[in-house]
């Protein structure tokens, strides 16, 4: 059986992002300590971020689509605050819960949210019902954070 390329590498880039968002935390822990607050630190780490993707959309040549965002809703726009929101409570809470037991708690949250987004099929997701077996996995995950806390 052929292995899909795409599937493969988008395995690949989330195990890749995810190892990233656990340097995250730490990383943004001593930044804050250094600039005086998480907020400050989530300020410099969007800024850092900002440039870094205006150097790669530069050099793949991307320009946005202005008549297609402008078409689009509002909530659409709102993604960077969930970034900042986490960016900013990953450098306060991560020093004082340890990275492994923010991220648990953290992911447990995602999975929550998930779940709810696909049985919702919200902002055109493919519909997925919730099912026992899925509750269970995020269970797995919450109980997983706690027994890392142990």
């Amino acid at each position: 059986m052929a292995l899909n390329p795409a599937l493969l590498f988008s395995l690949a880039a989330a195990f890749a992002g995810g190892s990233l968002i656990a340097l995250q935390a730490p990383t943004n822990a001593l930044l804050a300590r250094g600039v005086g607050s998480a907020v400050n630190a989530a300020f410099v780490s969007f800024v850092v971020g900002t440039v870094a993707l205006l150097a790669v959309a530069a050099a793949l040549g991307a320009r946005p689509a202005a008549g297609e965002a402008g078409a689009l809703p509002w909530y659409a726009w709102v993604g960077g605050f969930y970034g900042a929101f986490f960016v900013a409570v990953a450098a306060f809470a991560a020093p004082r819960l340890g990275v492994t037991y923010f991220l648990m708690v953290a992911i447990a949250g995602q999975l929550a949210m998930a779940l709810l987004l696909d049985r919702l099929g919200a902002f055109g997701l493919t519909r997925v019902e919730i099912s026992p077996t899925r509750i269970a996995g995020v269970l797995l995950v919450l109980a997983g954070a706690f027994l890392v806390r142990r």
